[in-house]
């Protein structure tokens, strides 16, 4: 038995509760029991009945709060649902303390078999992103179409502004950070934070600052955090280890649905020259590069993505209707020639400017049980973490 699955010395049962989670404008929060696992759900009202479900899952230390500025912008094109993953947000830990990439994975699946939502739009972020592929590849009928935000699937040469994260799943190093900082403000640790994942993080808001801290000071109650945080830290780096069909890039060559992949050119915990790599591996891919973003583009230039998701569904459902796919370069405004590179995906380079940011050409084809109801997103708020 490997070290992310020892029963955690905290059960859901038996784990306290902190102050309340915030809860932004339109959005519903609820607890769902489930056996071995309860989760948090974070909702919006769909703008209209028979929408397409979509699930998203958020990564390495962050919770479904990572969601709230992307999910109102596509109130009217999904029925959106955020998961607190197990001992996330305000998720308690799992019954088994299994926090391996495949147990967290097992979570989702069991949510939205129990949920019944299936097939979903399925979004992942970092680690979140690995969770996503595994699922995708291992229950295909569960999946519409993928969305990974800089997914972290493995690395060879992780980047040196990386190392200090991998480090959490070594054994102890969480003790010993916890003594490093034990000194640290709420508000220290959110600096730290926001300067590791956002490419520019003078984007966030002095609102979305305060409630990272507020969030920050929550987490920090709750006694489960740094086992949490590490144990999930040590199954992603056990996930990097495994081979064969086990592999998150061997399943990655598995997955059937149609796949956004959308990378920060200034992330510094999963390195841009895996994005070539990804496109590759995942059949039915487009790749969408944004220059300012870093490891949270979903957080920071949440309209890029959202637009670069809406492009997705109608190619999708162009390919669905047997309609003939609009040429590359057809869209009004702009244009993306036609690379070198053999067709089997699209790769589009975009320029994000202003709050809401823009799409520009550039780019080639073919490259590698109660609820809490509140009434709009908190904007630029960076979360706990990644």
């Amino acid at each position: 038995m490997s070290s992310t699955e020892l029963p955690s010395l905290l059960t859901a049962t038996a784990s306290p509760k902190a102050s309340a989670v915030r809860v932004a404008p339109g959005e519903r929060l609820r607890s769902v029991r489930l056996p071995g696992i309860t989760l948090s759900v974070r909702s919006r009202p769909p703008a209209r009945e028979g929408l397409p479900p979509a699930l998203y899952v958020h990564g390495l230390g962050g919770s479904s709060q990572n969601w709230s500025a992307l999910m109102p912008l596509l109130d009217g094109v999904v029925d959106s649902e955020a998961l607190d993953l197990p001992g996330f947000g305000d998720s308690p830990p799992p019954d088994d303390g299994n926090y391996s990439v495949t147990g967290h994975a097992r979570a989702v699946i069991r949510y939205l078999d129990s949920a019944g939502r299936g097939p979903v739009h399925l979004f992942g972020n970092s680690l979140g992103g690995a969770i996503a592929t595994r699922v995708a590849a291992l229950r295909p009928d569960l999946v519409r179409t993928l969305t990974l935000v800089s997914p972290a699937l493995p690395e060879l040469r992780v980047q040196r502004t990386a190392v200090p994260t991998a480090m959490l799943a070594l054994p102890g190093m969480s003790a010993l950070f916890t003594r490093f900082t034990k000194g640290w403000t709420a508000e220290q640790r959110v600096r730290g934070v926001t300067a590791l994942c956002y490419g520019d993080p003078g984007r966030v808001t002095e609102e979305g600052f305060r409630n990272a801290v507020e969030e920050m000071e929550r987490r920090l109650q709750l006694p489960y955090m740094w086992d949490a945080l590490t144990r999930s830290a040590r199954g992603l780096v056990d996930a990097y280890t495994l081979g064969g069909q086990h592999s998150l890039w061997r399943q990655a060559e598995r997955v059937l649905a149609p796949t956004l992949l959308v990378y920060g050119r200034r992330d510094q915990l999963v390195g841009y020259r895996m994005a070539q790599r990804a496109a590759r591996s995942f059949r039915d891919s487009r790749l969408v590069s944004l220059p300012d973003a870093g490891h949270v583009a979903m957080m920071e230039y949440p309209e890029a993505v959202a637009a670069a998701f809406r492009d997705l569904l109608a190619d999708a459902g162009r390919a669905r209707s047997g309609v003939d796919e609009m040429p590359v370069g057809s869209e009004p405004g702009g244009s993306r020639p036609v690379g070198s590179e053999p067709v089997g995906s699209v790769s589009v380079s975009v320029d994000v400017s202003g709050e809401g940011g823009s799409v520009s050409g550039g780019g080639s084809v073919g490259a590698d049980e109660g609820d809490s109801v509140a009434e709009g997103p908190p904007k630029g708020s960076p979360g706990v973490g990644s």
